[in-house]
């Protein structure tokens, strides 16, 4: 498992291992004795996936608030996405800064979200999928967005991206009160 730094404290790029042949590869996506070998130590409780129908689905920027935050371990399983984390912990060096990288079923990358960043993606290609690992259950009650347009992000899309109603009426992050705190 190749582990790169982003820049962000806590935000991490994991690259598994390939073993390939003829019929296609096998790869470890998570082992936790090896995470924990690095200081990576999460308890996943629950797995996510999604596919996107149409080029340009943007899905986020979504957090879950305290006391159900959550890290979150994500890849593509299926086509291509570019994805990104924006650090809203409150007094953190790099607070309202963005990460963002390619995911592809091809390049195997995973991007570990760690609690107190909102976190979405757009789709490149159509009937792309994503498959993410929580920490905590969902719980409705601590749901939340910032819209993804008010973050400063180049999601290196031109035209008009497909959202939900969610997403379409979130508001900004300069309006923004996060209910994180940097503990660096």
């Amino acid at each position: 498992m190749q582990i790169e730094e982003t820049g962000m404290p806590g935000l991490k790029v994991l690259t598994p291992q390939r073993f390939g042949d003829a019929r296609g590869f096998f790869s470890e996506s998570w082992n936790r004795q090896r995470m924990a070998d690095h200081g990576l130590d999460f308890d996943f409780v629950q797995d996510n996936h999604s596919l996107s129908a149409q080029v340009g689905t943007l899905r986020g920027l979504h957090f879950q608030a305290p006391p159900h935050a959550q890290d979150k371990l994500v890849r593509c399983g299926r086509g291509a996405l570019f994805d990104v984390a924006v650090d809203i912990r409150k007094g953190s060096p790099s607070y309202g800064k963005w990460f963002g990288i390619e995911l592809s079923a091809e390049n195997g990358k995973q991007l570990l979200v760690p609690k107190g960043f909102l976190h979405g993606f757009i789709t490149r290609v159509p009937e792309t999928e994503i498959i993410y690992k929580c920490t905590d259950y969902y719980a409705p009650e601590c749901d939340g967005a910032v819209a993804w347009d008010s973050c400063g992000i180049d999601w290196g899309f031109k035209g008009t991206p497909v959202l939900s109603d969610k997403d379409a009426a979130a508001g900004a992050l300069a309006d923004f009160d996060s209910p994180f705190v940097w503990e660096g």
